[in-house]
C-alpha cells in the first residue's frame, strides 16, 4: 500500500510541478525556506530539536489565524515545551512571521516523499503534532506513528467532497486515522463522519470552531484605513463595500454593477481584496477593461500616489490586511461563494459586528454560514443581480446594516470558546 501511494505521489507531484513551481514564482518570494519544503532545515531548527518540542501545522492564512489562537491558549500548559509551526504557503509562512512571538519559529511543511518526511522528523524531533482542520499527508502520519509521536486534529470539519474522497481510500486512511490521539471536532455532523472513516470514537470531541475565537479584534494597532483612504481624496462620509477574498469572475461582476450602484449612491467607494494578491494584475485588468478608477494599494506605501480623478475603487494588493479593511467597511461581501465553490470566512466580519452579504457556494463554511442565516444574521443571494439587488437594499437602509451586524456579532459571541475546550482536551491526552 506505502509502495502504490509513494509511486502515485511521486507521479502526480513531477507532473504537476511546473504548475506548483509557476504558483510560488507568481506569490513571490519563493526562494527563502524552498529548501525547507524538502525538509532541509536551518541550524537554528536543528538546535531547537533537542529540546521538547510540539509541532503546530497550519495549511495557510485561514489557519494560522486559528493556530495563533491556539498557541496563546496552550503555551502555558506546556511547561518545557517549546513550539514550532509549518504552513504550505507564502501567504501562510507571511502572516506567522509577521504574528508569531519571537521564541517560535516558523517553517515550511515538508513535501511527502518518504525521505523528506523522514529528514524533517529527524530534525524537529516533534514530542507531538497537532494538525489544524484538515491536511493529512500519509508519509507524515505512517513515519510519525513508527516513533510513537502522539497525533492530535484539531477544529477538524470534513466538507461533503473531503468526506467522499476519504471515504473512496478507506483501504489507505482508516489504519492511519484509528491511530491518532484525540479529534477536536466542530460540530457533531464532522465527528460522526470522522468516526466512520476510522478515528477511535472515544477519542473524537465535540468542541466548537475555533474560528470564532481566532476572529476575535485585536489590541494591537494596525493599518489606519481612514488615513490611507484621506491620501487618495475619499470623503469622510463614504460608505465603503468591502469585497473580501473574492476570486476569478467575482472582481468582473463587482465592477460591471458598481456604476449602476454609484448613480444611486454617489457616496459609494469600493475595496477590492482579492484571496491570491498574485492575481492584482489580472484583476486590474478587468476594472480597467469596464472603466473602473481605481488605484493600487502598493501604489500608497511611498506617499501620496497619482489619483485618478474620481477615484471609486482600491484594488488591494497586499495579504494581511483585510481585517482592517473590514473595521471600516459599511457592508461586506464575501468572496469566493459567487463564482467560485467553498467560500471564505463570515465570522472575521461578523465579529467586527459588519452587515454581510455572501454567495450561495459557502460548502467550506456551510455550518457558519447556516448558523448566521437562521439567526437574520447575513444574507445570501443565489446570483449577481441578487448580490447587487441586496447591496442596493442594504445601502440604502442603515437601520438595517446596524441590525444585521449586531446579529451577527451575537452569533460569534454565542459561539466562543472552542479553543479552550481544545486546550483541555490536547492537555489531558498529551499529559
Amino acid at each position: 500500500m506505502r509502495v502504490a501511494y509513494n509511486i502515485l505521489f511521486a507521479l502526480f507531484f513531477w507532473l504537476s510541478a511546473p504548475w506548483y513551481f509557476l504558483k510560488l514564482w507568481r506569490r513571490g518570494n519563493w526562494q527563502a525556506g524552498f529548501g525547507q519544503r524538502f525538509g532541509r532545515y536551518g541550524a537554528d531548527i536543528q538546535a531547537a530539536g533537542q529540546r521538547p518540542m510540539v509541532w503546530l501545522h497550519a495549511v495557510s492564512v485561514g489557519e494560522v489565524g486559528v493556530c495563533l489562537q491556539l498557541i496563546r491558549a496552550l503555551e502555558p500548559r506546556l511547561a518545557g515545551f517549546q513550539i514550532i509551526v509549518s504552513t504550505t504557503t507564502s501567504t501562510g509562512m507571511g502572516e506567522l512571521r509577521r504574528r508569531l512571538p519571537p521564541h517560535i519559529r516558523a517553517v515550511y511543511y515538508p513535501v511527502d516523499f518518504p525521505g523528506v518526511v523522514r529528514r524533517a522528523l529527524n530534525t524537529i524531533r516533534p514530542r507531538a503534532i497537532i494538525l489544524v482542520e484538515a491536511e493529512l499527508w500519509p508519509n507524515l502520519l505512517w513515519q510519525a506513528q513508527e516513533r510513537d509521536i502522539p497525533l492530535f486534529l484539531v477544529n477538524a470539519r470534513l466538507s461533503d467532497r473531503s468526506f467522499k474522497n476519504y471515504g473512496r481510500f478507506a483501504f489507505l486512511f482508516r489504519p492511519i486515522f484509528s491511530r491518532f490521539r484525540a479529534v477536536g471536532c466542530q460540530q457533531a455532523e464532522d465527528a460522526q463522519r470522522l468516526v466512520s472513516l476510522g478515528f477511535p470514537a472515544g477519542f473524537v470531541r465535540v468542541v466548537g470552531n475555533m474560528k470564532f475565537d481566532a476572529a476575535q479584534p485585536e489590541a494591537r494597532p494596525g493599518l489606519d484605513v481612514p488615513e490611507l483612504l484621506g491620501r487618495l481624496g475619499v470623503n469622510n462620509n463614504a460608505k465603503l463595500l468591502v469585497a473580501g477574498s473574492t476570486h476569478a469572475g467575482e472582481e468582473a461582476i463587482l465592477a460591471e454593477m458598481l456604476p449602476r450602484l454609484r448613480r444611486r449612491f454617489p457616496e459609494l467607494f469600493l475595496v477590492l481584496v482579492p484571496r491570491h494578491f498574485e492575481r492584482a494584475k489580472e484583476v486590474g485588468q478587468e476594472l480597467a477593461a469596464r472603466g473602473v478608477r481605481f488605484v493600487y494599494r502598493s501604489e500608497i506605501n511611498g506617499g501620496t500616489p497619482s489619483v485618478p480623478d474620481r477615484l471609486e475603487c482600491l484594488l488591494v494588493n497586499s495579504t494581511g490586511e483585510l481585517k482592517y479593511f473590514y473595521e471600516q467597511a459599511a457592508l461586506v461581501f464575501v468572496g469566493k461563494s459567487l463564482t467560485a465553490r467553498g467560500g471564505q470566512n463570515p465570522i472575521e466580519p461578523a465579529a467586527l459586528g459588519k452587515a454581510m452579504v455572501f454567495g450561495p457556494n459557502m460548502q467550506n463554511f456551510e455550518a457558519v454560514a447556516r448558523a448566521f442565516l437562521a439567526e437574520q444574521a447575513a444574507i445570501q443571494v443565489r446570483d449577481a443581480a441578487g448580490l447587487e439587488q441586496a447591496i442596493a437594499e442594504l445601502l440604502g437602509d442603515d437601520g438595517r446594516r446596524s441590525e444585521l451586524g449586531a446579529r451577527a456579532l451575537q452569533v460569534v459571541r454565542e459561539n466562543l470558546g472552542a479553543t479552550g475546550r481544545t486546550v483541555e482536551l490536547i492537555a489531558e491526552r498529551l499529559g
